[in-house]
């Protein structure tokens, strides 16, 4: 196509509006007709990444197959797109920083005062041209994080103004913004709009469409006011009205032709409109799924908040619609369950999935859940953390080590089933001990997995810093527990199943980060059969 195309997505209003849902589906429509597409995050604050932020303040930290930790967003782009994203896909304000202050300290700049113009301004710009240039993407989409007048965006703001100027008819903003219904006044207000576009005007970037965020349907009426007020064309300003699921949202700003609009703006031919068959079909068995009785998998984990599962939950989704029944995914809160109420909070499940996670708080409510799901033989899955769980809790009930623990959350067991091993050192390629992105693992024919994944080896994204330890495997696999999944390259244990139950399954790597719309992933698939056989 020649020169890569660059569309900026920025948002208004209100945080949570849902620009990376917007992203990923504008994503959709220009891969449909062909074109090549990925799509980067920038987050405006000033930690390096996620990895360290709390699941209550960012929702789940996603990890790419290079070992990244990204912002939840990025599994959007992925399950959207069928892409796989890497670290030049998710960019902070820390990184930014950190990148000018160390080229500051090496000389680079020569002695010149450094600034937010040029300096920062420039190390944004270049992140943004990175991935068009070094991969020759023929659209690049930025998702600006944040709120427009948010003081920690203004250097994204002023670096796609300065994009704007430098790059003309290869650039575009796409601004997403909220319209209030005042239910006294029985009206849909367009004001906040008007601000929040006359806010970006302030900085320098007229916004080329406008996407509206609402629960009612906006009349042509009220299109055409925002259209005047804000110095764009009425074909330029589409409705995003709430719907039963994110995936239709692609199809909703197809009717309204915003494929073509960024088409036509950027100079390029608009051809006919692309069916998006797999997609469409995706979506009528989706709806047909959510009409049958749901099957109800819990959720045991220690953060109540949507996010913080995003990927999982939406496997699990996915799964149920590609085994044509729709899934109810029941959060059950870890710190309150106990041996006395296990039975009572898990006797209507279908099947139980252990969720990943980092430190001590709740993991004796997963002891529990796993105890049960074991002895009632109810179809399970532990992911990460959930997966050395199952591990603990074997050793602790079939193997009658008491004590059996993590060295993270005890440092002093006699029996650390779970621990930091020296073979990981060798393989791990952040040169910190978390092994993080896509290893490599072989699985025993004849197992789950096997017969899941239909081949021997598969690769997988991990982020944890704790491994099964091998010096006890002998004795898990005497006693039923065997380990079926094994990392080639050091013997590291990547999955533990029990062969006798109907579906026992945990997995060191984390599979919801790879299944996606049109792909969903075989274990999930699996796993989801065998609760709906329960």
């Amino acid at each position: 196509m020649g020169e890569t195309k660059y569309i900026f997505v920025t948002g208004g209003v209100a945080s949570s509006l849902g620009k990376g849902i917007i992203s990923s589906s504008i994503g959709k429509l220009l891969q449909a007709r062909g074109y090549s597409v990925t799509i980067q995050k920038f987050d405006p604050y000033i930690n390096i990444d996620p990895g360290t932020l709390n699941p209550y303040e960012h929702g789940e930290c996603y990890v790419t197959v290079d070992g990244h930790e990204a912002d939840l967003d990025l599994g959007h782009y992925e399950r959207f797109l069928g892409i796989e994203t890497t670290k030049a896909n998710n960019i902070t304000t820390g990184r930014i920083y950190k990148s000018v202050i160390d080229k500051e300290r090496r000389g680079d700049y020569l002695g010149k005062t450094i600034q937010i113009i040029p300096h920062i301004t420039d190390e944004i710009k270049r992140n943004v041209k990175l991935l068009g240039n070094k991969n020759q993407f023929d659209f690049v989409i930025t998702e600006i994080g944040g709120t427009v007048g948010d003081i920690e965006s203004l250097p994204y703001l002023e670096s796609i103004r300065q994009l704007k100027w430098e790059l003309g008819k290869n650039a575009l903003c796409v601004h997403l913004t909220y319209v209030p219904y005042l239910a006294a006044a029985g009206e849909l207000k367009t004001k906040p709009t008007q601000h929040s576009v006359k806010e970006l005007q302030s900085v320098g970037i007229q916004p080329d469409i406008l996407v509206l965020r609402t629960e009612h349907e906006l009349s042509a009426g009220l299109r055409k006011k925002v259209a005047l007020f804000c110095n764009v064309d009425e074909k330029s300003v589409v409705q995003s009205i709430d719907a039963s699921t994110i995936y239709e949202v692609p199809l909703l700003m197809q009717q309204q032709e915003l494929d073509e609009t960024i088409l036509k703006k950027m100079d390029l031919p608009v051809g006919k409109t692309p069916e998006l068959g797999a997609w469409r079909s995706f979506l009528d068995r989706r709806e047909k799924a959510e009409e049958t009785e749901p099957v109800k998998i819990a959720l045991v984990g220690k953060y109540d908040l949507q996010d913080a599962y995003k990927s999982i939950r939406e496997a699990l989704s996915q799964a149920g619609t590609y085994n044509d029944r729709k899934v109810d995914v029941i959060f059950v809160d870890s710190e309150k369950l106990t041996d006395e109420n296990a039975a009572e909070t898990l006797k209507d499940m279908a099947g139980i999935m252990i969720g990943p996670g980092f430190g001590q708080r709740g993991i004796e409510g997963k002891f529990v859940a796993l105890k049960y799901a074991r002895t009632q033989d109810v179809p399970t899955f532990g992911i990460c953390l959930g997966m050395q769980c199952m591990a603990i809790e074997f050793a602790r009930n079939v193997l009658g080590y008491s004590d059996a623990n993590s060295r993270e959350m005890d440092a002093k067991t006699t029996h650390n089933v779970i621990d930091i091993m020296e073979e990981q050192k060798a393989i791990t390629n952040m040169g910190g001990t978390m092994r993080l992105g896509a290893y490599e693992c072989t699985l025993t024919p004849g197992s789950k997995s096997y017969e899941a994944y239909g081949k021997e080896l598969i690769k997988e994204r991990h982020r944890h810093r704790y491994e099964f330890n091998n010096e006890y495997k002998d004795k898990y696999e005497a006693a039923g527990m065997k380990c079926t999944g094994i990392n080639p390259e050091s013997g590291l244990v990547e999955i533990v199943e029990i062969p006798a139950l109907k579906w026992f399954v945990g997995t060191q790597f984390h599979p919801e980060y790879s299944s996606t719309v049109l792909n969903p992933h075989p274990l999930f698939l699996s796993f989801v059969k065998a609760a709906i056989n329960q």
